[in-house]
């Protein structure tokens, strides 16, 4: 007798989505309990939105961006429609239907979950758009919006005959997206309309720094402005922009970051309770029976995540109640850590910052070294960091990372701390005990490498940094990790026998798997 397979149908093929079919298979790996289908609108299989802004630079391809090689669904019975998308969800009846280059289909299923990500949030300033503006209506020709690989390849190729660039908005990737433009040669203008770029994830200490930094390496920086209009060439006039205080900016391109929005329009259809984004409980259940919703659209205890680590993480959980694997399984939260990646730019921001140096109910050290590009912010509580800025102190953003994820008591020297060379009083280096630290501790952000995937390569015979990237994909991204990985292999290698490679190994757990095969 042939067992009923449950079909799990996930609507959004990004990151977060594609990781839950993974977690999926990977505890039902013979595809015996569980049918997963992927449907997304992009035209494109899954991939990595963390390295956008070096495809931007030119660093890596598009097709380097990918979270898996071309088969690896199919091969593990993964059904991924791309270039699809969900016209209709009926609810009670568990049906949706799909609609492909116009051809429509319906499929039933047993539970859902959205995964629709989140937009590109265009203001609605005169001359964006190529008609009036609203959500149906294409940018004008010399603007776009950074978010997708596709529209990588629209700024690149705008890139090639644009002399002038205007980026608005100075958070994450406004600046992700003018230091890219700028290693193409081409004279760039961030406007951000706060005091400081980036005011989300620093203080105003380290925005000053930060935004001598960011005019240090070419880029002009125009704060506490917004554009009000913009216009395209004509009757010999050049494209540019308009400031509120009437000033003109030339811009043969526009590249609109100024934040993104949920994506809620098929929740809103179809009944579910929408709030900022669909609102979850700690089981990443939504207002209806089956209906699930994770990552960027998903509002979970007020908090829209606008980072890749929380999807992933509730994408785990998910998976746990789904296949009965944890059927207790619930999601507390994830811990923010943000991560500035742009060549000349090191910076990292992670957990609360805005608090006082005379704060009583917290220890907090800061360094500040503006000549020099540096700023670094270090807020203790109870002999543990709950929040840190580290721009341009790269040597000590591994093991305050660490430090930050695993909630260990940081070393009693504090200044060294900062250095990232703590030493004790025998003389020994202290820093993050690597035997102690769990194997789900994420040492590569970028790419979500844990210490167990590494540990698992290693143990397979990647014995150095290269062969460690060759194998996980860690250190490709910003590179930020390269030392903490370094500091990982030289432990095994101190204290395990030289591995002896091996022509089959098991596939690692799914917090690396999207990353240890196929490395473009």
């Amino acid at each position: 007798m042939t067992r009923h397979r449950r079909h799990v149908l996930v609507v959004g093929n990004g990151m977060a989505g594609a990781r839950l079919a993974e977690e999926i298979r990977h505890r039902d790996p013979d595809a015996e309990r569980f049918a997963v289908t992927v449907v997304g609108e992009e035209p494109h299989a899954a991939y990595n939105r963390v390295l956008l802004s070096t495809v931007v630079a030119g660093g890596i391809s598009p097709r380097d961006t990918r979270l898996k090689p071309d088969g690896w669904w199919a091969a593990r019975h993964i059904d991924v429609l791309a270039g699809s998308r969900v016209a209709a969800v009926e609810a009670d009846a568990r049906r949706a239907t799909l609609d492909t280059d116009g051809t429509e289909r319906v499929v039933t299923w047993d539970e859902l979950v959205l995964a629709t990500g989140s937009t590109s949030f265009v203001p609605p300033t005169e001359g964006l758009y190529a008609g009036s503006p609203g959500p149906a209506t294409p940018l004008a020709d010399g603007v776009v919006a950074f978010r997708t690989v596709d529209d990588c390849g629209r700024i690149v190729e705008a890139a090639e005959s644009a002399s002038t660039a205007v980026v608005l908005g100075g958070g994450l990737l406004g600046l992700e997206a003018a230091r890219g433009l700028l290693a193409r040669g081409v004279d760039v203008t961030v406007v951000h309309p706060q005091d400081f770029p980036m005011d989300r994830q620093l203080d105003a200490d380290g925005g000053a720094v930060l935004s001598r930094v960011v005019r240090g390496i070419g880029a002009r920086l125009v704060l506490g402005r917004l554009v009000v209009e913009r216009h395209g060439p004509v009757d010999g006039v050049s494209a540019h922009v308009v400031l509120d205080d009437g000033t003109s900016l030339a811009a043969d391109l526009v590249v609109v970051a100024t934040g993104v929005r949920p994506r809620t329009d098929l929740a809103v259809a179809t009944g579910l309770d929408v709030d900022r984004g669909i609102v979850v409980d700690d089981r990443l259940a939504t207002s209806f029976p089956h209906v699930h919703a994770i990552g960027e659209c998903a509002q979970h205890r007020g908090e829209v995540p606008g980072l890749v680590q929380p999807g992933w993480d509730q994408a785990r959980v998910l998976a746990d109640v789904l296949t009965g694997a944890d059927p207790d399984a619930t999601y507390e939260g994830t811990s923010v850590l943000t991560r500035l990646k742009a060549p000349d730019i090191d910076l990292a921001s992670m957990g609360t910052v805005d608090v006082d140096v005379h704060d009583p109910g917290h220890e907090v050290l800061a360094f500040t070294d503006p000549s020099r590009g540096r700023y670094a912010k270090l807020v203790l509580r109870q002999d543990r960091l709950v929040g840190a800025i580290l721009l341009g102190v790269g040597d000590a953003a591994g093991v305050l990372t660490q430090l930050y994820d695993t909630g260990s008591v940081v070393p009693r020297d504090r200044l060294s701390l900062m250095l990232g060379r703590a030493i004790t009083r025998s003389g020994a280096t202290e820093a993050v005990n690597l035997a102690e630290m769990p194997g789900a501790a994420v040492i590569c952000r970028c790419n979500t490498v844990t210490k167990s995937a590494i540990v698992g390569a290693f143990r397979a015979g990647a014995e150095t940094v290269g062969a460690v990237a060759e194998a996980t994909r860690a250190t490709t991204g910003c590179g930020s990790c390269k030392g903490a990985v370094d500091g990982l292999c030289s432990w095994l290698r101190s204290s395990e026998p030289a591995p002896t490679p091996t022509s089959s190994t098991p596939e690692p757990a799914p917090a690396a798997a999207a990353l240890t095969e196929g490395a473009a």
